[in-house]
């Protein structure tokens, strides 16, 4: 195993301290040497972030472009061996580590050719008034476990384009293939421009109370989102926070049982179901409940799981052991709560519980009423369509839905009263770099992605301008 390093201000240096990290499948280390920062490192790599900035936010933004391509050829070129990485750390299996990491790749190349165009918001005798997009200063990426290199891809790009500069802090049990990329692309931009710091999950507060620190960029929990949010009122930082998600999906009585199957477990199970905006509530009409739990069971007994690295892989295991307990609890609140019709099983060596799904359970049973953030998915009978859209919607949570119909005019009509971010029909589990993404209610606040991505990262300013009265004639 390759040594690893942080990156500050265009060096790589070791951690003042180290950390060991876990490879969820084993449960042996990857490595026992990680570097793990200390106060003083984040306070360096803030300072690097901060001298950088004038001389960034200056650089013309076709030359910062042109930087930012080649980051991304550089990712592409290393894709392998970072996906190894993050398959050996987070559990995925390789060909889906390898795609986020070409993903990435794909959502820079995407993101910095967003443009900030000055806008004229008046132009007469008296006044001309621009709207212009100013950079903020130094952002702070904080990134979590489940994706770490795809969601450093919907930050990164966005946040240096704009002519910001960047500190990022990978999740505590995932920062190899994190730490890596900031390796591989240490000489591609200039000095301090992107920072890499690493943690034992007991740095976030220097960071994010940090005073030179302008803007929060956070994914993770509702829960860390919340102190991340009081740190940041100290200073009125700016923050974007896409936090966590208790999806719901409503199935009406017209679809295809075997066609919409196939969409919605991959929908609920896609990386073991640790997928913020996976489907974690399925509401099925009665007429067709029975063969859609059928045809859900029927594809769970097949799922591929096992060690990410191995080939034929589908699903992994829950990315650490604090996960692992807590979804084995949702799993045994499942199984008092309703029927286990297939799935579930845990292995002796490693955090894998296999796709299980339970029928015939109700809200009031923890597996429905929270976010389970792991591969147990409960199947709840509705008969009203109104009762099934009060219930979706009942949760604290807003970040995704999604309606199943062989009629896109009776999906719509649901669709449009669905309280959530994003609502997809007769799919779920869709994100494209191009579309703005974001959450309702306790899923967060701000989006990721597309042009209102990009305006998250900047300060609006308006040039008024007064003009001279024309001279009589």
């Amino acid at each position: 195993m390759s040594s690893f390093k942080f990156l500050i201000g265009g060096k790589l240096v070791d951690g003042d301290q180290k950390m060991t990290v876990i490879n969820p499948a084993t449960e042996e280390p990857v490595t026992t040497e990680c570097p793990r920062a200390s106060v003083a490192q984040v306070n360096a790599a803030v300072a690097a972030a901060k001298a950088a900035f004038p001389a960034w936010s200056a650089t013309p933004i076709a030359e910062r472009r042109k930087l930012l391509h080649k980051m991304a050829d550089v990712i592409d070129a290393n894709a392998d061996e970072i996906a190894r990485l993050l398959t050996m750390e987070q559990g995925k299996p390789l060909m889906f580590a390898t795609g986020e990491v070409h993903n990435m790749a794909a959502d820079v190349r995407a993101l910095v050719n967003l443009d900030l165009p000055v806008k004229v918001l008046e132009d007469s005798d008296t006044r001309r008034a621009e709207q212009h997009r100013r950079p903020l200063g130094v952002v702070a990426a904080i990134i979590p476990w489940n994706f770490p290199i795809a969601l450093l891809g919907t930050k990164l790009p966005t946040a240096l384009i704009a002519g910001n500069t960047l500190v990022v802090k990978p999740a505590a049990t995932t920062p190899l293939a994190t730490l890596k990329l900031g390796e591989l692309i240490a000489d591609v931009l200039p000095p301090g421009v992107i920072n890499f710091i690493a943690d034992a999950n007991d740095l976030g507060d220097v960071l994010t109370k940090h005073p030179d620190i302008r803007k929060i960029s956070f994914t993770g929990s509702t829960a860390t989102g919340k102190r991340v949010m009081a740190c940041a009122a100290e200073s009125l930082k700016r923050v974007t926070l896409e936090l966590g998600g208790n999806d719901a999906a409503i199935v009406l009585d017209d679809v295809d049982p075997a066609a919409a199957a196939q969409g919605i477990f991959m929908g609920a199970f896609f990386n073991s179901g640790q997928v913020c905006i996976a489907l974690k509530r399925l509401y099925v009409h009665e007429k067709v409940y029975d063969a859609v739990v059928e045809e859900l069971a029927r594809i769970a007994k097949g799922a591929a799981v096992g060690n990410g690295l191995e080939p034929g892989v589908m699903f992994g295991p829950l990315q650490n052991k604090m996960q692992y307990e807590k979804v084995k609890g949702f799993l045994e609140a499942g199984k008092k709560d309703g029927r286990l019709v297939a799935g579930g099983e845990t292995g002796d060596k490693g955090y894998f519980i296999r796709p299980a799904i339970v029928a015939d359970i109700q809200e009031g049973s923890a597996l429905v009423d929270e976010e389970q953030f792991g591969p147990v998915l409960p199947v709840i009978k509705f008969s009203d369509v109104e009762d099934a859209l009060a219930r979706a919607n009942a949760s604290p949570y807003g970040l995704g839905a999604s309606v199943w119909s062989s009629n896109l005019d009776r999906a719509l009509a649901v669709a449009n009263r669905m309280e959530s971010g994003t609502v997809w029909i007769n799919k779920h589990l869709e994100l494209a770099n191009h579309l703005p993404f974001g959450g309702a209610k306790a899923s967060g606040m701000g989006v990721e992605m597309g042009e209102e991505g990009l305006n998250e990262f900047t300060q609006l300013q308006v040039v008024n301008i007064a003009k001279a009265p024309k001279a009589a004639a």
